[in-house]
């Protein structure tokens, strides 16, 4: 019976310390640069790999890019090489596997450095949502995870994957296709959007509308609509040189009245008239006066930028809460969404002449450091 109930209790043991390394928070870390070297920080601003390298990129998963010597490699979120540097070039991890350039040419490795064994092509593309783009005889198609041919290159172009479709065009015209290679909408429109589970919107002819199920709802005499967005079934369009928001079965919801839109988030958008930005609810009612220069989507913090001369911050009654001091452009990243200059879980990323740093949702600078560059915090365990 004692043998039992010791068993017992280090079976229990065991499963409280699995559970509890099971549900650790994932660690997010942002690349920076001190004295003119990069390192990482984590979200309480102290450095987990000291600035040590002469160029570094930001985590893609478990791994970043590093130089030594010359040569790229990966290392691990202990700043440990998990993959040695070797390579003349490297770019970033995705879906489990990487593009590296070593004697003379492109290639792909996994996780482990091991390379992907792939069919002869005239060009490869980086893996993106589980696939990859491969170009032979001018045409595209689509490579898998293994090496091995999902899609046989058929089409003149493919755009990224986004939620787990991609728009192929052939000639003048453009479609969608799905990870297995099939096509979800047909390609028989002028211009296309990217898929979006919300909507995604097309053009045929001059006929822009809504695609629902592979077939175009047009929404009449409108002239360009934007692309659907997280946390809202609607988009903006633009009609008679006004813009307004229309939902994912072609409707107006709020008629185009505005010179300038962007997305809903949180019940709330920025749009501009005469100039000066302000802020619209669902209703289409003005919530936040048009007094800013700019203005840019709420975050899920409740923050959205505002800019003045500089730029600041806003809570959902207009409140100031962050003065306006900052630049929130793109850092030395090269692509950045209206949501990433805002507040991403808790901190947004902000220059002044001292530098670039990150502040808490009450302004306070993390870890008191300005650095001469900052990139956004990625989670390592995506």
């Amino acid at each position: 019976m004692r043998t039992k109930s010791v068993m017992k209790t280090i079976l229990t043991l065991i499963l409280g310390i699995f559970l509890g390394i099971a549900n650790l928070p994932a660690q997010e870390l942002a690349l920076v640069r001190e004295d003119g070297k990069f390192g990482y920080i984590d979200k309480s601003g102290a450095y987990v790999i000291q600035p040590k390298f002469e160029k570094a990129k930001s985590f893609s998963g478990p791994y970043a890019m590093a130089e030594k010597d010359g040569n790229w490699g990966y290392i691990n979120a202990s700043g440990e090489w998990a993959i040695e540097p070797k390579y003349d070039k490297a770019k970033k991890f995705n879906s489990g596997r990487a593009m590296v350039y070593t004697n003379d040419e492109w290639g792909y490795i996994d996780s482990s450095g091991n390379p992907l064994n792939v069919p002869a092509a005239e060009k490869y593309y980086d893996f993106n949502d589980g696939v990859a783009l491969i170009k032979k005889d001018d045409k595209i198609g689509l490579l898998g995870t293994d090496g091995k041919l999902i899609l046989e290159p058929k089409f003149d172009e493919i755009k990224n994957f986004h939620h787990g479709r991609a728009k192929v065009r052939n000639g003048d015209l453009w479609g969608m296709i799905d990870q297995k290679g099939e096509l979800a909408i047909p390609v028989e429109y002028k211009e296309l959007g990217f898929n979006h589970p919300s909507g995604v919107w097309g053009r045929k002819g001059d006929d822009y509308g809504i695609v629902i199920n592979g077939q175009l709802k047009v929404i009449p005499d409108v002239d360009r609509i934007w692309n659907f967005h997280d946390g809202s079934d609607w988009t903006y369009a633009r009609k008679n040189k006004k813009l307004g928001y229309v939902n994912n079965q072609g409707e107006w919801v709020i008629e185009p009245k505005f010179d300038k839109a962007r997305a809903f988030k949180n019940g709330l958008a920025p749009v501009a008239q005469s100039k000066k930005w302000g802020y619209i609810n669902e209703k289409g009612e003005t919530v936040i006066d048009f007094q800013y220069r700019d203005a840019e989507v709420f975050s899920k913090d409740g923050l959205a930028p505002v800019k003045d001369k500089d730029w600041g911050f806003i809570d959902s009654s207009g409140n100031l809460i962050i003065p306006m001091d900052y630049d929130i452009s793109v850092g030395f990243a090269f692509f950045q969404s209206g949501e990433d200059k805002g507040f991403i879980n808790g901190l947004s990323r902000v220059k002044t002449k001292k530098g670039w740093g990150y502040l808490d949702k009450e302004g306070k600078l993390l870890g008191n450091k300005w650095y001469q560059n900052a990139e956004l915090f990625v989670d390592t365990g995506k």
